[in-house]
């Protein structure tokens, strides 16, 4: 149960909030929020999968989110809508405690440069270095432990967590969410070969973020080697993710954990890319292409749609059964030509 004692609200103000129609005291208060199972009287709860529809008869919720198709069945206050999953979403800010906490001003121990820039509300943790030239916005929230890289640029309404790098000049829009230990701006991986040994190749260009981006705790985001690497507004990043220089995203698209891309390939607008997958570089993925999880794309995307590679788990000894058969294909598919081509000659 995730409960915000000093968080507090009448169901008539939640409903307002959320656009929601309430049936049911509204003047009854709530202060936290918590599943169909575990809620207690001054929890609000929600069902936004049929799956947990068997949990709503027995919650002791004071009230319950959900569509209007179920609101017959519900034993409580309701407030209905049609997506009630993104009502979650909205009462999920609600109750953050991480937002009770939110208080401006710089730390003791903040290193903050005399020509950095700063807005109004902004907040820098302890042990956080805002260097040469940087720029915040208005209620910026800089972590314990963060670095933000000369004249980089802050969003208004942006928040670094514990630990998050920001090289320098990266451009970071407004409400960007960062995790801890993620870093935007390290080098990308450019190295020329000499037949002996490799050269370092200087990475020239920088990395913007557009706004309502999210990157998750421990993933990478490497500057161009000359241009930009540029990713779209509202795109949503997991964690342990790595894209390399010169990557475009556009916007709205989401990347779950572990997925790699690899330098200078575009991804469009409203893609997704499951957990795992790996984009060769060089690579063009179309708007709206669904990728699923462990997948390998070695060739650009140029029509939307769900794309899948490799083979799902198996006992062992099947699999390298099959396996041996995977390098038949080929003799096989030849094998089977030659045959059709004799039928079609009788």
């Amino acid at each position: 149960m995730n409960n915000a004692q000093d968080h507090a609200f009448t169901l008539d103000e939640i409903a307002r909030r959320l656009g929601a129609r309430l049936v049911g005291d509204g003047t009854r208060r709530v202060s936290g929020l918590a599943t169909l199972s575990d809620a207690g009287p001054e929890d609000i709860t929600f069902l936004a999968n049929r799956a947990y529809l068997k949990f709503l008869p027995d919650t002791r919720a004071a009230a319950v989110l959900l569509h209007p198709s179920h609101a017959d069945d519900c034993p409580t206050a309701c407030l209905t809508m049609d997506n009630p999953y993104l009502g979650y979403a909205e009462l999920s800010a609600l109750f953050d405690p991480l937002t009770a906490r939110d208080a401006p001003g710089i730390h003791p121990t903040a290193v903050v440069s005399a020509s950095a820039s700063l807005g109004k509300g902004v907040q820098v943790g302890p042990h956080a270095v805002i260097e040469d030239g940087a720029r915040l916005g208005d209620r910026v929230i800089v972590g314990p432990g963060c670095v933000v890289g000369t004249d980089s640029v802050i969003g208004e309404g942006s928040r670094l967590h514990a630990n998050v790098t920001v090289c320098h000049g990266v451009v970071i829009g407004k409400r960007a969410i960062l995790h801890s230990s993620c870093v935007i701006g390290g080098d990308g991986f450019g190295f020329a070969h000499d037949g002996s040994r490799w050269h370092k190749i200087a990475q020239l260009g920088g990395v913007v973020l557009g706004d309502d981006v999210e990157v998750g705790s421990c993933s990478s985001i490497d500057r161009g080697a000359l241009g930009d690497t540029v990713i779209g507004d509202d795109v949503k990043i997991d964690s342990q993710v790595q894209i390399a220089h010169n990557v475009q995203i556009g916007d709205h698209s989401a990347l779950a954990g572990c997925v790699g891309i690899a330098g200078s390939t575009k991804v469009g607008r409203n893609c997704m890319l499951g957990g795992g997958v790996g984009l060769s570089g060089h690579l063009t993925l179309c708007d709206g292409v669904q990728v699923t999880g462990m997948s390998l794309v070695t060739n650009s995307i140029h029509k939307p749609g769900v794309y899948s590679s490799g083979t799902g788990a198996m006992s062992n000894a099947l699999w390298r059964k099959n396996a041996v058969r995977f390098k038949q294909l080929d003799d096989i598919v030849k094998r089977l030509t030659r045959l059709e081509k004799k039928q079609r000659n009788r």
